[in-house]
């Protein structure tokens, strides 16, 4: 929703400020201008991108106008989830969690938690794991390292999307001096008529510059960061589980492996100690 707001603020105020000054807004319209920028910006970035970045970067358009979605509450739920886990794990055997983790959606365990349960990546990552325990896996640090190197793969696949939208950005402003320049071009080919006419097409020949620079610095590359704190929240949340999953390997109990797992997360969505103690209170007696 910022991202939407935020463009919204930068058009307004920019053409604002131009028509207060007494600039003629029409002449900004130039079509073949943005047709010449954003063709060659998208036809460089298929130029350069793998197709598996293409398919992250048009995958990263949702969380990018969303904003990160993880929050208080997310969290909350995901500590939650994983000590009722932990608890029958600790309870009746990591066996006991084998039915929930090979039909994760019929799973009661997992139903209790509709949002993470809708999550089928996070989903899927924290019963792979979960099935090592049902396997017999107990070597905490030789888990921690596949995790870890699973987490960066996600991780620099991100980073690439990102990359991506961010060289765009970049390019922009000599694309925008490209399309400048295909005007001047035009303009000399109109060089014996009148000096007003000759202004409005050199003013209309300059809209290509002004826009490479404002879709650049003014959309663009504020896009690229807007993405990558997406991304670096759902990455943040791989982090928080797999600080629960270690500490429960490393046979702490429940309430001790879901505090490990909280001092993880962000302290912007942090949830403090009391209101996670007061929800896993009320889970148990549910």
């Amino acid at each position: 929703m910022l991202v939407i707001v935020g463009s919204i603020v930068v058009t307004v105020c920019v053409l604002s400020g131009y028509g207060l000054h007494g600039g003629d807004l029409g002449i900004l319209w130039q079509p073949l201008e943005f047709l010449i920028i954003f063709g060659a910006a998208f036809g460089a970035l298929l130029i350069g991108t793998p197709k598996a970045v293409l398919k992250g970067v048009v995958h990263g358009l949702g969380p990018m106008l969303k904003g990160p979605r993880h929050h208080k509450e997310s969290y909350l739920e995901v500590l939650s989830m994983l000590y009722s886990v932990f608890r029958l794990a600790k309870t009746k055997g990591d066996l006991a969690l084998e039915s929930h983790v090979e039909r994760p959606e019929e799973s009661p365990l997992f139903q209790k938690f509709p949002n993470f349960s809708a999550d089928h990546h996070t989903l899927v990552f924290l019963c792979d794991y979960l099935r090592l325990l049902t396997l017999g896996t107990n070597n905490a640090h030789e888990v921690e390292t596949i995790i870890t190197e699973e987490i960066e793969g996600h991780h620099h696949e991100h980073h690439l999307a990102v990359k991506a939208v961010a060289d765009m950005a970049d390019g922009m402003p000599a694309l925008g001096i490209v399309a400048a320049v295909l005007g001047v071009i035009t303009t000399m080919g109109s060089i014996t008529e009148p000096p007003e006419v000759l202004g409005h097409l050199i003013g209309a020949a300059l809209v290509g510059t002004f826009s490479g620079v404002l879709l650049s610095y003014g959309f663009f590359a504020p896009y690229s960061r807007a993405m990558e704190s997406a991304f670096n929240s759902e990455t943040e949340y791989l982090n928080c589980i797999k600080a629960g999953l270690l500490a429960h390997m490393q046979g702490y109990a429940p309430q001790v492996s879901i505090e490990f797992a909280r001092k993880i997360v962000p302290p912007h969505v942090r949830p403090t100690f009391q209101e996670l103690e007061e929800t896993v209170t009320n889970l148990s007696h549910d």
